[in-house]
């Protein structure tokens, strides 16, 4: 399946957002994901189905002062 992650088109195998952070190597923690500009909450990570064409957007968050 094709998806665009941040703008980049990608090939991956990965059904949910839980699969495709991991596959990413990216800690749910640490992240906001929009899904077709629509904003995931964490609780849905691993039941949210990606499909073919998605577009999804990874914001990691940063500290500072």
């Amino acid at each position: 399946m094709r998806l665009s992650v941040n703008g980049e088109v990608k090939e991956t195998g990965c059904s949910t957002v839980s699969e495709l952070l991991q596959s990413l190597q990216i800690e749910p923690g640490h992240v906001a994901v929009e899904l077709n500009l629509a904003i995931i909450p964490k609780q849905q990570y691993e039941t949210m189905t990606l499909n073919d064409g998605d577009r999804i957007e990874i914001v990691h968050f940063v500290g500072g002062g």
